[in-house]
């Protein structure tokens, strides 16, 4: 692969994890994956970044396999990118009842303060956030039903994820180039 894209494969005694990431792709994906709500939200995430997703993952249990889905794409992310990007991004999404708020930097500077009331879901986030340097926060500003909650989180995700990916001519950091290696 060339370009913003990688592939990996991550085979635990647990889980075969096989993604491959396109930074400037479309949205399309292709998930192959037996827990139907992890395919919906990775096919969500694609959709809103922007980023092409191919992902087959299977395993011995849901927790293994959420956990080992979001430490495989934070680091095809993180092999994909290339300095010069936006960097940091803050977006609000609202579905039906459900408003959450997430902000992101990529700044090779892991940290996740993420609010989410699905406890797989949440170590996702933060797998994918250690896994791929990034420092997320998600906040939920209102909502009652969790599907709602969860899918808007990762909406919002997917949208800051397609802005602060996108190229910059120049630096923002202080410090000079920022690499995320």
């Amino acid at each position: 692969m060339s370009g913003r894209t990688a592939e990996v494969e991550r085979k635990t005694k647990e889980t075969n994890v096989r993604v491959s990431v396109n930074l400037d792709g479309s949205g399309t994906y292709e998930v192959k994956c037996d827990i139907q709500f992890l395919r919906h939200m990775i096919e969500t995430l694609s959709r809103y970044s922007a980023i092409d997703i191919k992902l087959n993952a299977s395993g011995d249990d849901d927790h293994h396999i959420i956990e080992d889905v979001g430490i495989t794409i934070g680091t095809a992310m993180k092999n994909a990118n290339v300095s010069a990007i936006k960097r940091m991004s803050t977006q609000t999404v609202v579905m039906d009842d459900a408003m959450v708020m997430v902000s992101i930097d990529l700044a090779d500077r892991p940290y996740a303060e993420i609010e989410c009331p699905d406890p797989l879901y949440l170590h996702f986030l933060r797998s994918m956030a250690m896994a791929m340097g990034m420092t997320i926060h998600a906040v939920v500003m209102r909502g009652f039903d969790d599907h709602h909650i969860v899918e808007a989180t990762f909406k919002a995700l997917g949208l800051c994820l397609k802005d602060s990916l996108t190229k910059r001519e120049n630096e923002v950091s202080t410090k000079g180039n920022v690499k995320v290696k």
